[in-house]
């Protein structure tokens, strides 16, 4: 593998895709030897991220882009000091993002975009009801200010949430208000949107490119986000700007800490937090403590290893 810095790629789309294995062996074939990641492919669309040497996704996206349906895909692009990903995965999926209803079709029947530009106006409007798509622990890190957190442990329990207790949010004596619903890069909350609307609720709006677009592009006096975006990687969470913020990742649970958190009796770097403490037997202690120490070791000689930190070049 090329020693040069990686470009790394999350994208989607939802579009039509008639024949998901014919369009997973052409991205497979696009990908090459040089492309690692994961992709999934499925009749509702592309969902993955990517890493490889910069011509060598920009060929991947090239050949992506010259599919039917596929012209115009949501693309964020950062770096990696090391290829972050040990092998190229291309799977067939039932939806590029679970929700558990893969008859869904937010190609045809998602909500409305709102650019960051336009969405302070959207959710400061008192006939708005926001709703956070995203999990318990990343709503815990950071959200909009006054948002609805539903508190689900996977984007699978959104549905039962919603038909259980998000519509009684919307039973309000003159009629139903407007939702605007967001997630950290806005796949979650594009497919949220489709699942409103089969749901019978007409209004429902989403942000564009998620919260990472709009911390990005929002200048922080202006903005109505709280705390920091949790992030999939080991960044671990990002503020106004994407500069990295202040959370940890504990390596027993993958759960977000805090500056707080870490300063529990019960937090051991590398080990566990306060979250799964109680739950880690002696073997699973004593495995975690010998990987930490291997990590250190690679650091300290400048071997890379896979999760190299990354470092955001634009979106």
């Amino acid at each position: 593998m090329d020693d040069r810095p990686m470009r790394v790629a999350a994208l989607y789309r939802f579009a039509p895709v008639a024949d998901p294995a014919g369009l997973r062996d052409h991205l497979e074939a696009l990908c090459g030897a040089d492309v690692r990641g994961t992709i999934l492919v499925a009749h509702e669309g592309v969902n993955g991220t990517i890493a490889g040497p910069e011509e060598a996704i920009e060929r991947v996206l090239a050949g992506l882009r010259a599919v039917s349906g596929f012209a115009d895909p949501d693309v964020k692009y950062s770096t990696a000091s090391a290829m972050p990903f040990h092998r190229l995965k291309v799977r067939v999926k039932p939806e590029i993002v679970t929700l558990g209803l893969p008859d869904l079709d937010p190609a045809a029947n998602a909500g409305t975009y709102v650019t960051p530009r336009d969405w302070n106006a959207l959710i400061a409007d008192p006939d708005t009801v926001v709703i956070d798509t995203r999990n318990d622990y990343e709503g815990e890190v950071g959200a909009f200010a006054g948002a609805v957190q539903p508190n689900t442990r996977s984007f699978r329990d959104f549905p039962d949430w919603f038909r259980h207790e998000g519509r009684a949010l919307l039973d309000r004596p003159g009629g139903r208000p407007k939702v605007a619903m967001y997630c950290t890069g806005g796949i979650r909350c594009e497919k949220a949107t489709a699942f409103l609307k089969a749901e019978g609720i007409a209004d429902v709006f989403h942000l564009q490119g998620g919260v990472l677009r709009y911390l990005e592009t929002v200048p922080e006096a202006d903005s109505l986000w709280r705390g920091e975006c949790f992030v999939f990687d080991e960044r671990v969470a990002v503020g106004h700007g994407l500069v990295q913020g202040v959370h940890a990742l504990c390596r027993g649970c993958r759960m977000p800490i805090s500056p707080e958190g870490r300063a529990s009796v019960h937090y051991v770097e590398g080990v566990c937090c306060e979250r799964c403490h109680d739950s880690r037997t002696p073997d699973q202690r004593a495995a975690a403590l010998e990987r930490d120490r291997q990590v250190r070791i690679a650091e300290a000689r400048g071997t890379a290893h896979i999760g190299a930190r990354q470092t955001r070049t634009g979106a």
